[in-house]
């Protein structure tokens, strides 16, 4: 049987750029000697760019795997890092927001509804005076609200009476921040609305009571005095003639522009030159308390939302004063104020108590507070309560004080 090469009989084919007609197995040996070498030659050069390329795309898919290695790594790496910086850096709430856009204090500026182009803006202020008033001291607490420029002092009213609108006849009270909480006392409306998140703005926060005499009082010699002798918490001295005094150390020194400690040799509760507990030095009253913005930070902290009055908080003040109580804390005796002690919610008034002097007689005179007999009885509890808060406080910071073995008293 004859074996055929070929699926035909006869054909031209188109090879080497030759035509060459295949009839019979000799003429196929023939093709075959004249195209084979070139075939060849295509045909090993097709394998080795198959080779070639099989080796470039499996190095490129080495390099690639190689890649995603290294961004893996490098991912996880950065994951880890961003997790500590969030854990130390972020607060609450603001871990899945990117850190650019968070804004973690605020302020008290007011705002404008739109932006005029033809108003310049006016430089913020860098201090804060913050007051608990009632409408029975309107005419006091405005005497006391002129003493602090209104380019250097925001105003903030906590309206312990409700009352907000009887204040619109005074010019500043439009720029002034009002607050009203029925029967709250100020250091109530501090915690909730005084956050170091929201004044860190303010150089000095001044919060007071409304029963206060300024004419010998100027707000920026104030200042002055207080930062040329570093004080980070302070007062102004009380006109010892004038007003209700209820701690020696608070009573003004007619020689010198600060005094920091009291020396008492007699009786109970001596201090001594080199006594180092309040309320011999390092102390303050609460009814007008100065604070930088680094010493209200912690003072804030200190203050318990359910101890609304605050009694006992001004023994420990000290612990704020960013260093040594001794030095940093202490009462300006050149810009002096008068207590006029004028009875008001939480004020030092039992309902037994008599004025000191004619000054106080007569604030209380043009003072219309009703002295009905209720109202005499809710003083009454409201000292009671004051006491009660200052025995609870002391007992929550001596548990605190056992508790916290990592805590060390300076003093």
């Amino acid at each position: 049987m004859k074996a055929r090469f070929w699926p035909f009989q006869a054909a031209t084919i188109r090879c080497c750029d030759e035509n060459v007609d295949i009839t019979t197995q000799g003429d196929t040996a023939n093709w075959c000697r004249v195209c084979h070498p070139k075939i060849m030659f295509f045909g090993v050069l097709a394998i080795v760019t198959l080779i070639l390329c099989s080796v470039m795309i499996t190095g490129h898919q080495s390099e690639v795997s190689m890649l995603w290695e290294v961004s893996n790594l490098a991912k996880h790496s950065t994951s880890i890092h961003c997790k500590t910086q969030n854990n130390h850096h972020r607060h609450r709430g603001s871990e899945s927001l990117p850190k650019g856009i968070v804004q973690e204090t605020s302020d008290l500026k007011l705002r404008p509804l739109w932006t005029n182009p033809k108003v310049k803006e006016v430089k913020p202020p860098v201090n804060l005076l913050a007051m608990a008033v009632g409408i029975k001291l309107k005419k006091n607490v405005d005497k006391i609200v002129q003493k602090f420029p209104p380019d250097n002092f925001t105003v903030m009213l906590f309206h312990y009476d409700g009352i907000v609108d009887e204040w619109n006849d005074f010019a500043w009270s439009s720029q002034a921040i009002h607050i009203a909480a029925l029967n709250q006392t100020k250091w109530w409306f501090a915690k909730r609305f005084l956050h170091p998140d929201i004044v860190v703005d303010y150089n000095y926060i001044f919060i007071w009571d409304e029963d206060i005499g300024v004419n010998n009082f100027h707000a920026g010699r104030y200042l002055a005095t207080v930062e040329e002798e570093g004080l980070e918490i302070s007062q102004p001295a009380l006109d010892p003639d004038l007003s209700e005094v209820h701690h020696p150390i608070t009573i003004r020194r007619k020689r010198g522009r600060v005094h920091r400690r009291i020396y008492k040799y007699r009786g109970s509760g001596l201090c001594f030159e080199n006594s180092t507990q309040t309320p011999c030095t390092g102390w303050v009253e609460m009814m007008v308390p100065v604070f930088s913005r680094a010493a209200w930070q912690c003072a804030w902290h200190m203050i318990q939302n359910d101890l609304v009055h605050s009694w006992g908080m001004d023994m420990k003040l000290g612990y704020c004063a960013q260093g040594d109580r001794s030095r940093k804390v202490g009462i300006v005796d050149d810009q002096y104020i008068v207590h006029l002690g004028i009875p008001s919610l939480g004020g030092s008034f039992n309902g037994t108590m008599e004025p000191q002097n004619s000054t106080m007689r007569l604030a209380l005179k043009n003072h219309t507070l009703s002295t009905a007999e209720g109202e005499l009885n809710d003083r009454g509890e409201i000292r009671r309560q004051s006491y009660v808060e200052y025995d609870i406080f002391r007992r929550r910071w001596k548990r605190a004080v056992q508790q916290d073995k990592c805590w060390v008293d300076p003093y």
